[in-house]
């Protein structure tokens, strides 16, 4: 994670924390200049690089040449008249402030993985470890709106394969994606999570805390947008296909018919990457997506072993290269040992259960004749400190599994 207001230089010979512009390579600024340029998208930037070889020629480049481009009048303009320059240079030094790395596609640094898809990003703003980027990922994704079984499902199965050094990526949308993150914390593993806004904008809200958690973890923020670019619908379908691009498979857990989550599962399937699903009761709405995805082909997840057994040879190789795993005989999916339990945090734990929550009156009512109330209540909140339920609004508990 950078500290401080320097900006991280990368792919180039200046010195790390030198936010002055004249410092910058002209290519990196070259490319952060078109992605500021108006009506440019990224297949279109991407391809005119390319086309010139020397992406800090853009600079020196007349008006024909750059139409020659097939960039459109007006971003041709804002190029010549050095607008596009002095706005990458502004936001150069946005950057630096905010203790931001700016990675463009030509930085040795850019996930080759992305570099794959139809149309991946020119620039990527980037909080904390650039690093993680390059790593095997599983983008869990899913509905705004989860039942107590998706939030668990999804919790407990980002923990266990961030268990096992498999980088979990997700949007940190209220959901499922905030419970892939905390899967990943609860498993003391860096996450990274891609916005649909400006690093510096945190959204929604009251994710403060999880995104300051997920960067002092070692995790990083990632948008392909610049600073201060707040929630607009037509970013977060186009910030999905970052998702997937990063990503080696995507795992989804719950969501409707018309989920946004629909639109990753579709990039995945474009970007031939390998998609997950879990399989939801038929009866609820949020199961319709990924039962309709295991239908036509995607691979069933109960547990992380349906995951790990279908990753890549070389995947599986090198993430075991970093952390071997034992054989275990014992039949629970996680690494981490479950602490021991009090018998009043064991009798209410057996009451409930992961799939249906229940409110505090009814489970006072189950164990009348076995605890007093204050025993329930220690026990709860035990069992919510210790990560084995949670708390959901109007008193109610749910099993985290």
């Amino acid at each position: 994670m950078a500290n401080g207001p320097e900006l991280r230089v990368l792919g180039g010979q200046e010195k790390a924390g030198d936010s002055r512009p004249e410092k910058v390579g002209d290519d990196r600024l070259a490319w952060l200049a078109l992605a500021l340029t108006p009506a440019l998208g990224p297949k279109r930037i991407v391809d005119a690089m390319l086309q010139m070889g020397a992406p800090s020629l853009l600079f020196a480049l007349g008006l024909t040449e750059l139409e020659g481009l097939r960039f459109p009048a007006q971003s041709a303009q804002f190029i010549f008249d050095g607008k596009a320059r002095r706005a990458a240079e502004e936001e150069w030094g946005k950057a630096a402030a905010q203790g931001a790395t700016i990675v463009t596609y030509g930085c040795p640094e850019y996930p080759e993985r992305l570099k794959e898809i139809y149309d991946p990003p020119p620039v990527l703003w980037v909080k904390g470890d650039v690093k993680l980027l390059s790593r095997p990922a599983i983008a869990v994704v899913g509905t705004r709106h989860p039942t107590p079984y998706g939030t668990g499902m999804a919790e407990i199965l980002s923990r266990d394969l961030a268990a096992r050094r498999l980088l979990i990526v997700s949007g940190m949308a209220r959901g499922i994606d905030s419970c892939a993150h905390k899967g990943a914390l609860l498993a003391r593993t860096p996450t990274v999570a891609v916005w649909g806004t400006g690093v510096d904008v945190v959204y929604p809200k009251e994710n403060r805390k999880l995104a300051e958690e997920i960067l002092a973890t070692g995790g990083a923020i990632v948008s392909e947008l610049p600073l201060g670019t707040f929630p607009a619908p037509q970013n977060f379908p186009r910030r999905n296909r970052i998702l997937s691009g990063i990503s080696v498979a995507v795992l989804v857990v719950e969501a409707g018919e018309n989920s946004g989550t629909r639109v990753t599962a579709r990039c995945a399937a474009e970007q031939n990457r390998d998609l997950y699903a879990v399989p939801g009761n038929v009866t609820n709405k949020g199961s319709w997506t990924p039962n309709t995805l295991i239908k036509q082909g995607a691979k069933l997840v109960a547990t992380w072993e349906d995951v790990w057994e279908d990753l890549p040879s070389q995947v599986r190789m090198e993430l075991e290269a970093e952390a071997p795993i034992e054989s275990k005989s014992e039949t629970t999916a996680s690494l981490l040992a479950d602490p021991v339990l009090r018998p009043q945090e064991a009798m209410v734990l057996e009451v409930l259960r992961s799939d249906e929550s229940l409110q505090i009156d009814e489970i006072l009512g189950l164990l009348e004749t076995q605890l007093t109330s204050s025993e329930v209540f220690t026990a709860l909140f035990e069992l919510e400190m210790a990560g084995r339920i949670r708390g959901l609004p109007g008193k109610q508990y749910v099993r985290t599994m």
